[in-house]
């Protein structure tokens, strides 16, 4: 089955409206709430039974849902993330790899359980992913493993971004262009995703498992780039056995108060990309092709 999924559900009410019209006019099957935003819960409300809930793990926007007091090398004093990827990737060189990894654990912790509740009211199993893909850096993702294992938590998917690169570059000239950042981002989330792996696969076998497509051509995911690369994923998804999550970014942020909102400048660009607008019509003519790619 093919999971057309929105990450970032919740930031704001306009924004998170933008993807509920993916989900009513379009193929939208699932999508990620953030766990720390201000209007959580009224988006929670408009959340339809039928759209799949997922907690999207969040370090680099807003502010922390633990206490802040307990976390001083992840936010300011006000609460708000300053930690930054290359930090938490490095993090082992300054010594503090410990410590980032127990503040890290309270996070984590804290951000499942205030999803955990609404997931439970809708009898839905318990699935994780990360903004920006963060929970797949070593030390995050083994503060995740952490929290999953001492808590006993029934984890039933984490989202491993490892994209089939052998199968995309084999049909390169149909899918350009897309943004040469993205293949630097892809081929870094393929090594760590390897990396966590090998360290957790007997924890990870137990889970369910999906083919991913999502970042190579993230801003670039128009209709002509899914079409043309879902049949060749889904055949390759189902030789495995697996599922197929194909990520989109459709709910983009366009609202000044909710720009002038955003506390991570890095967010800012991809938050309010107007090539979010072609995710989105991409998926909306998708939903309406049928049922073939509407799962």
């Amino acid at each position: 089955m093919t999971d057309f999924h929105a990450d970032d559900y919740g930031l704001f009410e306009t924004q998170s409206e933008r993807i509920l019209d993916c989900f009513a006019h379009g193929a939208l099957t699932g999508t990620s709430a953030m766990p720390n935003s201000p209007c959580r819960e009224e988006c929670l409300r408009r959340l339809p039974g039928a759209l799949a809930l997922t907690v999207h793990l969040n370090l680099m926007e807003g502010r922390c849902v633990a206490p802040k007091e307990a976390l001083p090398l992840l936010v300011d004093a006000d609460g708000v993330f300053r930690v930054s990827f290359a930090r938490l990737l490095f993090c082992a060189l300054s010594g503090k790899r410990e410590e980032y990894r127990r503040e890290l654990k309270m996070e984590l912790s804290a951000q499942i359980h205030v999803l955990l509740p609404a997931i439970e009211a809708r009898g839905e199993a318990l699935r994780l992913d990360g903004h920006a893909h963060w929970h797949m850096l070593p030390v995050v993702f083994d503060a995740l493993m952490d929290v999953i294992a001492e808590e006993k938590l029934p984890v039933r998917y984490i989202r491993i971004p490892r994209e089939p690169l052998g199968l995309l570059l084999r049909h390169l000239p149909g899918l350009l262009p897309f943004p040469a950042i993205n293949a630097v981002k892809s081929l870094l989330l393929w090594l760590l995703a390897g990396r966590n792996l090998r360290r957790y696969k007997k924890a990870l076998d137990g889970m369910e498992k999906r083919l991913f497509l999502g970042v190579l051509f993230s801003g670039r995911f128009d209709y002509e780039k899914m079409r043309r690369v879902l049949p060749l994923a889904e055949r390759e998804a189902a030789r495995r056995g697996w599922g197929l999550e194909l990520l989109a970014h459709p709910g983009a942020v366009y609202e000044e108060a909710d720009v002038r909102a955003l506390t991570n400048r890095d967010d800012v660009a991809f938050l309010t990309s107007p090539n979010r607008l072609r995710e989105a019509e991409a998926l909306k003519r998708i939903g309406k092709e049928g049922a073939a790619y509407a799962g």
